[in-house]
């Protein structure tokens, strides 16, 4: 006789359980506790198997029914509905793990830790960010059920509050997390492959810089006229002669300087390329150094913040004198020093094209020249590197006249920094500057 919602709810709990049955195999069990759990009896392959669909009356007699019948049409068609139902709650279980969200924090956790290919902590620090981006759209979903519209509907939530090249790179870091999921067998494909073209194009922005020989005078004896409450004008000093990249000056550390050998060794991890860089150091380079020495010598960094001697200088103070200097951001940068040096080098004509892109640490897709390129031109960077800080010597004075017009420069070739210097000491409630001449 088949069951009623009536009959159910009256069952009463006995001291062992038992079963009233309905049809198809389909039965509840009334539980000592009061419990009442549906399941079903069937047969598959001549053994005989249970399967449980749930306890009443979360899962009404209607849909227990409907439920049978779905089993009953499996075991028709030659699967156990047994064995269907473990591996849906496998795939849910898989699918909670293989959530875009998890993939990201796997993709980025690997790029932290990719050999000489690793993130360095900023760009980590970014990427990590720009995905959090997609946390409360695509983020909670199975990797394998994204489609491609899910993704542009998501980035364009980005794009729609005009953040054009953080919407671009984010849908770039998108896409890198879908190929690692193929990569790793998670994913047939990257659904973000036919999305290219869908969003605006940022118009291309270069980094302020002073690149006319007539401004680099001017450029410089304002950096000499600017105090600063930490090291930030002693950084600005230094960054014309070195012109590495703002953040591998910012967090250099006394442990990289051989000033006996004139070398400044910029470890892999700090760099762009994830190689060592070698910066020959002028002597009005190590002139700089020296004296930078008296003041942070006792601690780690060279340019420590304002607040912790165990921090670097953070990542906007140089682009924030710059802007208290008078030079708008369009005009000079912290990382302007780079195409300061690149362009007036080239423009000298006296060195190569390879020795300044040596200088400048830029990369060589091609291995075998990269590796020939490390040592040839050693020689001439270290001559160059000497010709440059003379010539920044003599541009401070002659605002880009011909040598033989200019006076003697400020800075004497070998000479020691002949400007007002600021000695700054950490006092017991903070940092406290006295002024001198040195």
């Amino acid at each position: 006789m088949a069951l009623t919602d009536s009959t159910i709810r009256h069952a009463q709990a006995r001291e062992k359980s038992y079963k009233m049955a309905d049809s198809g195999g389909l039965y509840i069990q009334v539980m000592p506790s009061g419990g009442k759990h549906w399941k079903m009896k069937y047969r598959f392959e001549g053994r005989e198997k249970k399967l449980s669909f749930g306890e009443y009356p979360r899962v009404s007699l209607r849909d227990a029914r409907d439920l049978r019948d779905e089993a009953r049409a499996q075991i028709t068609k030659g699967i156990d509905p047994s064995f269907e139902k473990r591996r849906n709650r496998l795939r849910a279980s898989v699918a909670a793990v293989n959530s875009f969200s998890e993939l990201s924090r796997e993709y980025c956790n690997k790029r932290r830790r990719d050999g000489d290919k690793a993130w360095a902590p900023s760009t980590a620090k970014r990427c990590e960010y720009l995905l959090s981006l997609l946390d409360n759209s695509i983020g909670p979903m199975a990797i394998e059920e994204i489609e491609p519209i899910d993704v542009l509907a998501a980035v364009r939530k980005i794009e729609a509050r005009g953040t054009l090249e953080s919407s671009r790179r984010t849908m770039q870091l998108a896409g890198a997390v879908f190929r690692y999921a193929v990569a790793t067998a998670r994913l047939k494909s990257d659904p973000t492959r036919d999305l290219r073209g869908a969003l605006i194009n940022p118009t291309v922005t270069h980094y302020g810089a002073v690149t006319d020989v007539k401004q680099v005078g001017p450029l410089l004896r304002a950096i000499d006229n600017y105090k600063s409450q930490g090291m930030t004008d002693w950084a600005l000093k230094l960054a014309p002669h070195v012109f590495v990249r703002p953040g591998e000056l910012r967090s250099a550390q006394w442990e990289e300087f051989d000033l006996e050998a004139c070398v400044w060794t910029i470890p892999a991890e700090k760099t762009k390329m994830r190689k060592p860089h070698h910066v020959p150091l002028s002597r009005q380079s190590v002139a700089l150094i020296e004296q930078i020495r008296e003041i942070t010598k006792p601690w780690s960094y060279i340019f420590p913040s304002l607040w912790s001697r165990k921090r670097p200088m953070s990542d906007n103070t140089l682009n924030a004198a710059l802007r208290r200097m008078g030079y708008a951001s369009s005009e000079m940068t912290a990382h302007g020093f780079r195409a300061m040096a690149s362009t007036l080098l080239n423009e000298s004509g006296k060195w190569s094209y390879d020795a300044i892109e040596r200088a400048l640490a830029h990369g060589d897709n091609n291995k075998v020249r990269a590796a020939y390129h490390r040592g040839a031109h050693w020689e001439e960077r270290v001559a160059m590197a000497q010709w440059w800080s003379d010539y920044l010597d003599e541009l401070r004075e002659s605002d880009g006249r011909p040598a033989e017009e200019m006076p003697a420069p400020a800075v004497g070739r070998g000479g020691v920094y002949n400007q007002p210097t600021n000695m700054i000491v950490r006092a017991e409630h903070g940092w406290r500057r006295t002024r001198g001449r040195r």
